[in-house]
């Protein structure tokens, strides 16, 4: 099984209480990449500038990405800056440049339309619907969001979670959507609105997972991780762990759903303790399925 991403491809410029980087490679698709690549052969859909460096081009296709559906465009590649400070829970964007990502439309080649496995990570829910209309007869399709969109295009995106399979959000984009306080009524609320499935990310207090059909309820704690570093991309890299054990398990009930929630847990465990894609780009299977076993002695009794 494969699976096909639509993200952004960014620069990312950071600042922790751990020091300071710019022009960092990052962006939605990239680190969700580094996490799927792990279990199933990926394809990623995004777009950068004439002014991306070629060295990273050269960098994701030698983590095994397929880049075909990756445009390069004359113009700015999309830029983000931001900085964390206190317990770095939320970033404070400093500036945005969206650059070619303004006027991206996303292609596909033929081949790519069959694969059954898709994830819209945090894009213009206009780019997402774009996509998705080219595939033919997708199985699972995950999609995410960000408060922007919710602000800005709440009647698109919630259009568009008619025909998505699981929704993935943060708690506050959740709570935003929904208009409701609590996760669970809010997890319920959004699947109102069409997907089958809703998947809540608490930072630090781990994930809730709601499915519509059986009423299944599955709550995870966040990986313990002694200092966190950069939080950029975690959300990303979570969905990357989560959405590409299930493409090379083939399944979605109830234990491979854990054990998926489980595998992005620890992904993005990894993904905070450096920089940018630092940690996660050197990650193997092997490293995974160590620290797997580490999260599961922490919380059995």
């Amino acid at each position: 099984m494969s699976i096909i991403v639509l993200g952004t491809v960014a620069l990312d410029s950071v600042k922790t209480p751990f020091g300071r980087r710019k022009a960092l490679l990052g962006g939605s698709a990239a680190h969700f990449s580094m996490a799927a690549r792990l279990f199933t052969r990926v394809n990623l859909v995004a777009i950068v500038g004439s002014d991306f460096p070629r060295k990273h081009i050269a960098f994701l296709r030698n983590k095994g990405l397929n880049l075909s559906s990756l445009t390069m465009d004359k113009g700015k590649t999309f830029r983000w800056e931001g900085e964390y400070k206190g317990d770095l829970n939320s970033a404070l964007t400093l500036n945005t440049e969206l650059g070619v990502l303004s006027v991206f439309k996303p292609q596909v080649s033929e081949q790519q339309r069959r694969i059954e496995n898709i994830f819209l990570a945090n894009v213009d829910p206009d780019i997402q619907e774009h996509l998705l209309r080219k595939m033919h007869s997708p199985t699972l399709v995950g999609l995410d969001s960000m408060n922007y969109w919710i602000n800005t295009k709440r009647k698109e995106l919630i259009k568009l979670l008619k025909h998505i399979d699981i929704y993935v959000a943060n708690d506050q984009e959740a709570k935003d959507l929904s208009q409701e306080g609590n996760l669970i009524k809010a997890a319920k609320r959004l699947c109102s609105f069409g997907p089958k499935m809703v998947l809540i990310k608490k930072g630090e207090h781990g994930v809730l997972f709601y499915a519509k059909s059986s009423g299944f309820i599955f709550s995870l704690p966040a990986y313990p991780v002694e200092k966190v570093i950069d939080p950029t991309g975690a959300g990303d890299t979570f969905a990357g762990g989560f959405m590409g054990y299930l493409a090379k398990s083939a399944k979605v009930n109830s234990l491979a759903i854990k054990k998926a929630l489980a595998y992005g847990t620890v992904a993005a465990s990894f993904n905070v303790e450096d920089f940018g894609l630092s940690k996660t780009s050197k990650l193997t299977p092997q490293d995974l399925e160590r620290r797997l076993v580490k999260f599961r002695d922490c919380f059995s009794f």
